[in-house]
């Protein structure tokens, strides 16, 4: 058996830690049976966000006419696009491992792993053992349990990104953040899409008035069913089928020559045993942690995606700081997810942070709301984008609550509330009080919290 300082099970945000551990000269070992990066580096967020640039860019042009500008797109290299994407992302996934390799301190370990106890683990033929075990193993897609299904050659979101042959037209299950941007990247080179969403709307975890803008420009762009469940998958010479029924029991068939199941994400905790450790799982199996993200088992600590708390890389990797502090500094920091935000990058943009207004309602709590139309500003207008800023506070202290942006840079004018909820006050003053360039597109939110 092989002892080590600290194992680190998943190659993603846990890298952090693995990396600032050897650094600190603990033998480090890293399971990974995975290209290194995890899933923001080579199924997720890097090469999805390369890809929709390149659907940005379509839509650009197709859009020129808006402001009496002829355009024309003679020549859409879908392959080279796909190709181009995935061997950016391999050679950072392999620069990385090369990087571990050559460290003398850490060890790779290219296989599943699975705990046999609490220190413990089997990966491949090996075990290995450390005092401190740090568990960031990720999620993978959820599949539903639809008749067909599994008998169908359909994508998730990491074949979705690689697949060099593009299809005239997908069917997606699901209308969460993946199901949009896919659908924006494929819809916006010209494929035709057909959304299939169990819910009243798209989006379903924004704000209400956000998610039904949303939902109405993708309904005007797209053939959105709302509120119909998937009962059944067929495949018959190269086209897929789907059946679906909704609430009053009306049965409609979708049929398209490809399927993307965007329907959310699971943990990976059943293919680590956990139980053989004695980590605490939550009723969906994401390992329970405190606040300092230690779990059940003493000495095992976990971050990202496998803890659920919030599904984002920039999540994760926040909490790999906790994590590298608490286990290997030995300190006793707690980690504060305060105005935590996150964003959708589709068409429209869509970025938001806090309490969504129906999240207030539920709760009873007094709020004030304030908003602010794209179109009301020279930018905005200059764009002629109909997006808009919503914000929630406090009425009585002031204190900002919510923020929530569909439109162009969403993802960015987003930024200045963080700071305020995170640094600052964390009161509308301090957006009001601060003078933002004319005629920048900063002015919408501005206005917006004027108006509160």
């Amino acid at each position: 058996m092989e002892e080590y300082d600290l194992i680190v099970i998943g190659a993603g945000s846990g890298l952090d830690v693995a990396s600032a551990a050897a650094r600190q000269d603990m033998s480090v070992a890293i399971v990974e049976d995975g290209p290194m990066g995890g899933t923001c580096l080579n199924r997720g967020c890097i090469p999805s966000k390369m890809l929709i640039h390149r659907a940005d860019v379509m839509r650009t042009i197709k859009g020129s006419e808006r402001f009496h500008i002829g355009s024309e797109v003679t020549d859409t290299d879908f392959t080279a696009m796909i190709r181009e994407v995935s061997e950016t992302v391999d050679d950072d996934a392999e620069s990385i491992e090369r990087g571990v390799r050559n460290t003398d301190n850490m060890t790779l370990y290219k296989e599943e792993g699975r705990f046999i106890d609490e220190h413990t683990l089997q990966a491949g033929d090996e075990e290995i053992n450390a005092e401190k075990i740090v568990v960031a193993a990720g999620t993978r897609p959820f599949i539903p349990p639809v008749d067909g299904l599994e008998d169908v050659d359909y994508l998730t979101s990491k074949e979705a990104l690689r697949l060099e042959e593009q299809p005239g037209h997908l069917v997606v299950l699901g209308g969460g953040y993946i199901a949009a941007e896919l659908a924006h990247f494929y819809g916006s080179l010209g494929t035709d899409i057909t959304i299939i969403e169990m819910g009243d709307t798209m989006i379903g975890h924004e704000d209400k008035d956000v998610q039904q803008q949303f939902t109405d420009v993708f309904s005007e762009e797209y053939d959105v069913y709302l509120n119909h469940k998937a009962t059944a998958v067929s495949e018959d010479d190269g086209t897929i089928t789907v059946e679906a029924e909704n609430r009053g029991g009306e049965l409609i068939e979708v049929s398209g020559d490809a399927l993307l199941v965007a329907t959310g994400r699971v943990p990976n905790t059943d293919r680590l045993a956990v139980e053989a450790a004695g980590i605490d799982t939550d009723d969906h199996g994401f390992i329970e942690a405190n606040e300092y993200l230690e779990t059940s088992t003493d000495g095992v600590w976990a971050l990202g995606d496998i803890v659920g708390n919030w599904l984002f890389k920039h999540s994760a990797n926040y909490e790999a700081q906790i994590v590298f502090e608490n286990a290997v500094l030995g300190h006793r920091h707690e980690v504060d997810y305060t105005a935590m935000p996150h964003a959708v990058f589709s068409e429209p943009q869509v970025a938001g942070v806090g309490y969504t207004e129906q999240e207030l309602e539920d709760d009873g709590r007094e709020y004030v709301v304030g908003s602010y139309e794209y179109g009301r500003t020279g930018m905005g207008a200059a764009l002629k984008d109909d997006g808009f800023v919503k914000v929630l506070a406090d009425p009585e202290s002031r204190e900002i609550l919510g923020c929530h942006i569909i439109g162009s840079d969403a993802s960015t004018l987003i930024h200045e509330v963080l700071v305020a909820m995170r640094t600052g006050n964390g009161t509308v003053e301090d957006i009001t009080e601060t003078i933002h360039i004319h005629p920048a597109l900063n002015e919408v939110v501005q206005r917006a919290f004027n108006q509160v």
